[in-house]
């Protein structure tokens, strides 16, 4: 069977004007494009980015497909499989289909489930991976603080699960991005507090968006008041470049 091409779209951190050129062409020259979502009450947030640039096309399908937000196997499973026969019958049609996705898809992304799935299920399926800029790139540059210069590391961690490893991780990197960090600010907080990081991290949500909020003083942020696109950057820094001398360890601890 000759399948349609399947590409992977990243429409990047939430500014559409930072959608590449080439992530543009595609979303206007498929014939379907796959457009995660996690609720019915809500836009979806990548469609939310994307959708100024697609132009007007009565040919082309806007295909939504239900993730729920659950880490539960009996729910999530159902849920995929089904999602993945409504694109594979679009494919199986002779149709190129774009899985569109926030950030780049090859950080922390759905699309990565279908990408390993695809060729059990389409054997010899083209696939092609559009790269988009990332809210681990994003956000350095929201706050004028580079991710890593001259021999300094970086990380990044999902807080949900990464969190307990921090102190470990603060000895290692020069800078690291937490994810999705919500309700684990006050657990956060209390490690930053113990590490004496706390002035080194800062909040941010919605990056590149009209919604857009950074804050810089951590205690002050209500759990309640967190958002789900939000990130933590911890910039210790200890390994400069060359302009900043050889060695300035603990220079930004308190």
């Amino acid at each position: 069977m000759k399948y349609g091409k399947l590409y992977g779209v990243g429409v990047g951190p939430g500014a559409t004007d930072l959608i590449t050129l080439r992530a543009v062409n595609v979303l206007n020259s498929v014939d379907v494009i796959g457009i995660p979502k996690s609720s019915d009450k809500m836009r979806p947030f990548a469609w939310r980015i994307c959708s100024p640039i697609v132009r007007e096309n009565k040919n082309q399908e806007k295909l939504f497909l239900h993730f729920p937000m659950t880490k539960d196997h009996k729910i999530l499973i159902p849920a995929w499989d089904k999602a993945f026969k409504e694109i594979g019958a679009r494919l199986e049609a002779g149709k190129n289909v774009a899985f569109i996705t926030q950030g780049d898809p090859s950080v922390y992304s759905s699309w990565m489930y279908l990408l390993e799935e695809a060729s059990d299920r389409w054997p010899g399926i083209n696939i092609e991976i559009v790269p988009a800029v990332s809210s681990v790139t994003a956000i350095p540059a929201i706050l004028q603080t580079p991710l890593a210069d001259g021999r300094e590391q970086f990380c990044v961690v999902p807080a949900t699960y990464g969190i307990d490893d921090l102190p470990g991780l603060c000895d290692q990197f020069d800078t690291i991005i937490l994810t999705k960090v919500g309700k684990m600010i006050p657990q956060l907080i209390e490690i930053l507090e113990e590490l004496k990081l706390i002035k080194n991290a800062t909040y941010v949500s919605y990056g590149t968006t009209e919604n857009q909020t950074v804050i810089k003083d951590l205690k002050s942020i209500k759990t309640d008041n967190c958002d789900y696109f939000s990130m933590v950057q911890i910039s210790i820094r200890r390994r400069r470049g060359a302009l900043r001398g050889k060695n300035l360890a603990g220079e930004n601890r308190d």
